[in-house]
């Protein structure tokens, strides 16, 4: 039996290691917060885009405006946008021949440049101030799933991932979510109980491949999720296959609908209706 398997079969020794990770984690998170802050203190904010400076929020105006917000018309089901508006209810190319296991999805932003510079920086170089503003971008987008659903679940990373980063940079834009909505936010609902490759690279069977049995509801989480309408939230959509393997494993916990908000999707080209 693996050591993964083996701590898996013990529930008592899985919450020690949890709560040893979490308190190193806190410490470690402190004593890095202070020369962070003083480093602020030093130097004004830059445009993570542009590298100008920029009060407040992160991205400057200029920037802004390059971003491709995703508004109407869209797919109803994968918020895919539309070369034009064929009126209600209409699915794209992609819901229909592959409709996933979450009901629907929608985005913020086009996955572009600025897009990408901007969750990049969220993910891998400790931008947390740009989350807040991520998370209300979002929070619109998804207002309609936001309005219907009873809580939210960020796509979890490995706890061996998560020591390494720090943080969760879904769960920080649920966080932001939860705030706007006062939708709450389901704490460790969701488990990825293996390590995956990284997707960046793989193709979109060996995406699927990858995350294949990578996600669980643990026993004692089912409860919080069983009969609830649940939004996911993550940074990006790709090929969709992490969303479908945790929306898979929400529903086999029964929970009542899964949904799906991120930042960013990709589009390779704005899609006609058929």
């Amino acid at each position: 039996m693996s050591g993964l398997d083996q701590t898996a079969s013990h529930p008592l020794r899985a919450r020690v290691r949890d709560g040893v990770f979490r308190v190193l984690k806190g410490c470690r998170d402190a004593c890095m917060a202070i020369p962070r802050a003083a480093l602020d203190i030093a130097l004004p904010t830059l445009c993570v885009s542009c590298h100008e400076p920029v009060a407040g929020e992160g991205v400057c105006a200029t920037c802004w405006a390059k971003l491709s917000f995703i508004a109407p018309p869209f797919c109803v089901r994968l918020g895919i946008p539309f070369v034009y508006d064929p009126g209600p209810g209409f699915l794209s190319m992609e819901a229909i021949a592959k409709p996933p296991a979450y009901q629907r999805a929608r985005a913020a932003v086009r996955y572009d440049d600025v897009a990408r510079t901007l969750v990049h920086a969220l993910k891998y170089q400790d931008r947390t101030d740009l989350a807040p503003t991520m998370g209300r971008w979002m929070a619109r987008a998804g207002r309609e799933l936001l309005n219907e659903a009873d809580a939210l679940i960020p796509v979890p990373l490995h706890w061996r991932r998560s020591w390494s980063r720090r943080y969760n940079q879904s769960g920080a834009l649920a966080n932001i979510i939860s705030r706007e909505t006062r939708l709450p936010v389901i704490g460790n609902a969701l488990q990825r109980v293996r390590p995956t490759l990284q997707q960046i690279g793989l193709s979109k069977s060996e995406r699927a491949l990858n995350v294949q049995g990578a996600f669980k509801v643990p026993l004692e989480k089912k409860s919080s999720v069983q009969g609830r309408r649940i939004v996911l939230v993550d940074d990006v959509l790709t090929s969709g296959a992490t969303l479908d393997a945790c929306a898979r494993a929400l529903l086999r916990a029964r929970a009542a609908q899964v949904d799906v908000l991120v930042f960013a999707r990709v589009v390779d080209t704005f899609k006609a209706p058929i």
